[in-house]
């Protein structure tokens, strides 16, 4: 092995252990005791090290939300992909987000812009807008005998009407700020995911 090749595969293994030790950081302590000086004498660099790879801590976070958007998509393509009628792929995709949130809190709370800025979806993190195209898809289909609402704009109000009452739904759950029963909540969603649907259709 040459020693341009030496030093590739080294950085890529100091990357590795940077974003290693950082999430198992996030899992232990949360995101907000996550610090660049923290890392370094985790994994027995220098400051100086951490910031080759990354510019600050906020971009080692970003990372793991665009980790976040990718396995959110993949879960939501396999619960859509078991079913062929559109409102049964929205039902099923509400339900994988549901799940996938309580799973994946530290995933979740960095995707949806807890601490992380904000910035074109497509320029800055393609991993969200592949996440907005799952959901959109069975939305188009069931809007495809209503020409006038097909355009983006309608589209994207669905879009974000659906995704508003998923997050928020999850949001009021995981702050523990309900005084309803885990049970009731997911009902609640289930509601109200049947009442867009039939608005679609409607």
């Amino acid at each position: 092995m040459g020693i341009v090749d030496r030093r590739k595969r080294q950085k890529e293994e100091v990357r590795a252990a940077i974003l290693s030790t950082s999430w198992q950081m996030v899992k232990s302590e949360g995101w907000q005791a996550l610090s660049i000086r923290k890392i370094a004498e985790a994994i027995e660099y220098s400051v100086p090290v951490i910031y080759d790879h990354f510019a600050n801590k906020e971009a080692i976070l970003f990372e793991f939300a665009k980790e976040g958007y990718r396995l959110l998509a993949a879960e939501l393509e396999v619960a859509a992909a078991k079913h062929p009628a559109p409102e049964d792929q929205i039902r099923a995709m509400a339900d994988a987000y549901w799940h996938f949130a309580f799973r994946n809190q530290e995933h979740y709370q960095l995707m949806f812009g807890i601490g992380m800025a904000t910035c074109e979806v497509e320029k800055c993190m393609p991993e969200k807008a592949a996440f907005r195209d799952k959901l959109v898809a069975p939305i188009l289909t069931l809007l495809e005998n209503k020409p006038a609402a097909t355009d983006s704009t309608s589209v994207c109000l669905k879009y974000h009407t659906l995704w508003s009452v998923m997050h928020g739904l999850v949001s009021i759950k995981m702050m523990g700020s309900s005084d309803v029963s885990d049970e009731l909540n997911k009902i609640v969603l289930d509601d109200a995911v049947n009442g867009f649907i039939r608005n679609l259709k409607g």
